[in-house]
């Protein structure tokens, strides 16, 4: 039989995303699911909801980085300080969209992943990306991802994300049920178990609830 398909929405910029990337493969392997990556520009899912970044918010930006580190550390994953951040995703993004094979797609996103939060590489810089693409198996990345296909691909990912529900990274969707963020993969599991609490009739409920003040 074919296995369940969960894709999975990330960018690069995101430390969390990172941190999901890690757990993903054995997570995907314990449930027999095939894992779609699917680069989504997170500056897009913010502009189209009216957020704010994390790094943007001074006391969130230094609390994540503490709360990611923590968990990198539980993971007992490499986890550095960033080059920079917030950086352009962009180059690592466009890159990961670039025709290859699945295996090395995969192997691309673990490579552009631990060249972010790992080895502090400026992946902001689109010479970088393709060094790092190169070394992968993706040759001519500079070039490649200039090419305005390459660039309404992600354009069309990322809107494709937003109208499928997803509103921030990282985001896991089986059966086009969505779990967002790295403290998920328990619900995603109970879901892929057949034991999910959620019921129909309880999103319903909450759908109707009425709001009673609103934000100036």
């Amino acid at each position: 039989m074919p296995k369940r398909v969960l894709r999975f929405h990330f960018d690069y910029i995101s430390p969390y995303s990172y941190l999901a990337w890690q757990q993903l493969g054995d997570f995907a392997n314990e449930h027999e699911l095939r894992v779609e990556p699917k680069p989504t520009l997170f500056a897009g899912l913010l502009n189209q909801f009216g957020h704010k970044g994390p790094a943007e918010i001074e006391p969130k930006r230094i609390y994540m980085f503490k709360d990611c580190l923590r968990a990198a550390a539980q993971l007992g994953v490499p986890f550095a300080p960033v080059f920079s951040h917030p950086f352009n995703p962009l180059p690592s993004l466009r890159a990961t969209l670039l025709e290859m094979d699945d295996q090395t797609r995969g192997c691309l996103v673990t490579a552009l992943f631990h060249a972010t939060w790992a080895e502090s590489r400026d992946m902001g810089s689109a010479e970088v990306v393709a060094k790092v693409c190169a070394d992968a198996g993706v040759p001519d990345a500079l070039e490649r991802i200039q090419a305005p296909e390459i660039k309404q691909r992600l354009f069309q990912a990322s809107r494709e994300a937003i109208d499928n529900g997803v509103f921030g990274v990282p985001t896991m969707i089986v059966d086009d049920e969505l779990f967002w963020g790295t403290d998920s993969f328990p619900h995603l599991g109970r879901h892929l178990r057949g034991d999910d609490p959620v019921r129909p009739q309880d999103v319903e409920a909450w759908l109707a609830v009425p709001a009673a003040a609103q934000r100036k």
